[in-house]
């Protein structure tokens, strides 16, 4: 038995149960564990999803170039989908990302440009704007844009929902994500809701994000936006993904809490995960403590990555302590 090649390998990732972290709730909690996909993370069902869409619409010929905006994790799903196709890639991010995501990216043969945080979305210098600006000046290449392309949406309404439902065999009460780009949380949420109109789905933010504050208003506040270390949640833009209708509550954490959380999952779970997962999981906790979750209750959180691109940040103690992360973690 084998695979014709790395991409078959995408999907079917496992759920594993939450002992030591959430041993004071009397339901069950388990994790969903993106990091066993070949690139390490949920995204690479995106990456193979976007291009395999853009190559039946005709949107990119043989030997063309991809061109995105990535926090990382995209952008390995997308060179790793690239890479067997024989497409060139190049990426925008952001100064905040880990060097380690960079480095990973250039070993699969990407150039990567790296852009400010700190500016505006429209600001010409911002990974968006560079990468749109790219993809109009470079012949045959291809602009998937993760936030608004529907592939994106599509990718976890076909597989991460089907799959969540299929390992609980239907008994998934509770469904929690980190909200980025949106498709992974709305794609996943709409499978599933058309199975259980009552399974609710809780989207995690980052502090300094502005998605809490537009899902509890309406209102779009530029002045909720501030920067925060948390790489992959949080935007500081409506992506055309994010659909809150599908969700049920928003949950927003800190930095110090998501990084504490996972390198307790490290520890205590033997779970080696990013820091986005660690505010899936607080967030997640924090909600069942506030909410009815029994023990008839099964709650999925989705964790995105492996703690691989991290090692020098969030499982860093030197860096930990130059943030104030370490002091009064558990």
């Amino acid at each position: 038995m084998y695979y014709n090649s790395i991409l078959e390998t995408i999907g079917n990732t496992p759920l594993v149960k939450l002992n030591e972290v959430a041993k004071e709730f009397e339901g069950t909690v388990l994790v969903k564990v993106e990091y066993f996909n070949p690139g390490q993370s949920v995204k690479d069902r995106i990456g193979l999803k976007m291009i395999e869409d853009a190559e039946e619409k005709g949107l990119i010929e043989p030997g063309g170039t991809i061109i995105e905006g990535t926090s990382g994790n995209t952008g390995m799903g997308l060179a790793l989908a690239a890479t067997i196709k024989g497409y060139n890639c190049i990426f925008t991010t952001t100064d905040k990302q880990s060097k380690s995501k960079i480095d990973l990216l250039r070993a699969l043969g990407a150039e990567v440009k790296v852009c400010p945080t700190d500016v505006e979305p429209d600001d010409p210098r911002s990974y968006y704007s560079v990468a749109k600006r790219l993809s109009e000046e470079i012949p045959n290449s291809y602009y998937p844009n993760q936030y608004d392309n529907p592939s994106n949406t599509k990718a976890h309404y076909e597989t991460t929902g089907p799959e969540i439902w299929e390992q609980t065999e239907g008994n998934v009460t509770h469904y929690v994500a980190g909200m980025g780009t949106g498709g992974t949380i709305s794609g996943t949420s709409k499978y599933l809701k058309e199975q259980n109109v009552d399974i609710k789905t809780i989207g995690v933010d980052s502090e300094g994000s502005v998605y809490k504050h537009y899902y509890d208003t309406g209102e779009f506040s530029k002045d909720e936006i501030h920067p925060y270390l948390t790489e992959g949640i949080g935007e500081d833009i409506i992506p055309e993904n994010m659909d809150f209708d599908l969700l049920d509550e928003v949950v927003q954490v800190n930095d110090k809490n998501a990084f504490q959380m996972t390198r307790r999952l490290a520890k205590e779970e033997g779970l080696f995960v990013g820091g986005s997962c660690g505010a899936a999981v607080y967030g997640a906790l924090e909600y069942a403590r506030n909410n009815e979750f029994d023990e008839d209750d099964t709650m999925v959180i989705i964790l995105p990555d492996s703690g691989t691109r991290y090692v020098s940040k969030i499982f860093n103690d030197e860096w930990m302590d130059e943030h104030g992360f370490l002091d009064s973690e558990e």
